[in-house]
């Protein structure tokens, strides 16, 4: 590159002192240059404020802003992906408790001033001790936004693992007031698929950030325990699969992932859960177009329940 265009580095915070500082020197080290910091602090109740302002008074590349009060988790986010600089050229989220590794701004910069229709960059990304986020074959760098989407619906790749795995173009972020549509915990997703309609996907192939694992983050305390995964996949697949995928594939892809809904469902002690459980599948569901099956559930709960009987059976006979 010629010239460094500007990038805008965000990141939403609430009450993330445990890894916050991590995260703003991944953000120094870069081997990029030419960015600004945007730390949007929630109104949060640690040491998250006063950790940021220290970092904020030895370098004026990072702007530390604070809701007065604490806002909703998307409210929050849609509030950040705001205070982009008006010369911005591209937007790098990275969540709180998330790094980038040194290269990682260059790169990816790289390849989507490389192709001037790419306004999403992916990489592979460090998940906990694992490399994840799937993208193109090596080693090409770029595919079609259409494309892309289809090979998400269908299962065959994931790039989208968190907003802090990818970089997007700032006229993009501009252009969409809220960024993030409605409330619900998947809008980082939906917001993707609805992108991918009119922008191509980049892809490079290193692995340049890091997304941590831990017991406190919103996939372990939120996602897990309400069995959201699973239902945010049926949810987006009935969203986005007529507009992307040919009928029989959009039928046999639904039909395999509410297989494993009602088998995972049934392998776990859910009556135990709250009203609040059920109904958030309840209305999940139906909204698909695929209400909750009783029938369904019971059969594969039955055969849950023959093979402990089995394997307990066997454990005795032993």
């Amino acid at each position: 590159m010629s010239a460094q265009p500007l990038v805008s580095v965000v990141t939403p915070v609430y009450n993330g002192e445990a890894y916050l500082e991590a995260c703003i020197e991944s953000v120094l080290r870069q081997t990029y240059s030419n960015w600004e910091y945007v730390i949007l602090d929630n109104a949060s109740t640690d040491r998250t404020h006063e950790i940021a302002a220290g970092f904020a008074e030895r370098d004026p590349r990072i702007r530390l802003l604070r809701n007065p009060e604490t806002l909703p988790l998307i409210d929050n986010l849609n509030r950040s992906m705001r205070q982009l600089a008006p010369d911005s050229v591209w937007c790098k989220v990275v969540h709180a408790d998330d790094m980038l590794f040194p290269d990682c701004l260059r790169a990816m910069v790289e390849i989507g001033e490389r192709h001037p229709g790419v306004g999403l960059v992916g990489a592979y990304s460090q998940w906990g001790d694992r490399v994840a986020c799937d993208g193109l074959p090596y080693p090409s760098a770029r595919l079609s936004g259409r494309a892309l989407a289809r090979l998400v619906l269908l299962g065959t790749a994931y790039p989208f693992l968190s907003p802090s795995s990818l970089l997007i173009r700032s006229d993009l972020v501009r252009a969409r007031d809220p960024f993030y549509p409605g409330r619900e915990p998947h809008a980082d997703v939906q917001v993707l698929y609805e992108l991918l309609r009119e922008t191509d996907f980049g892809f490079v192939h290193q692995v340049l950030t890091f997304v941590r694992r831990h017991e406190d983050s919103a996939t372990s305390t939120v996602a897990q325990p309400l069995l959201r995964l699973p239902l945010q996949q049926i949810d987006l697949l009935a969203r986005y699969g007529p507009e992307f995928l040919e009928p029989d594939e959009l039928q046999t892809r639904m039909e395999n992932l509410l297989e494993r809904y009602y088998r995972l469902l049934a392998r776990r002690p859910y009556r135990a859960r709250g009203e609040a459980f059920w109904r958030l599948h309840r209305e999940t569901l139906a909204r698909a177009g695929r209400p909750f099956s009783m029938r369904r559930f019971r059969a594969h709960r039955m055969e849950t329940l023959g093979v402990h009987v089995v394997r307990r059976l066997g454990r005795w006979l032993r």
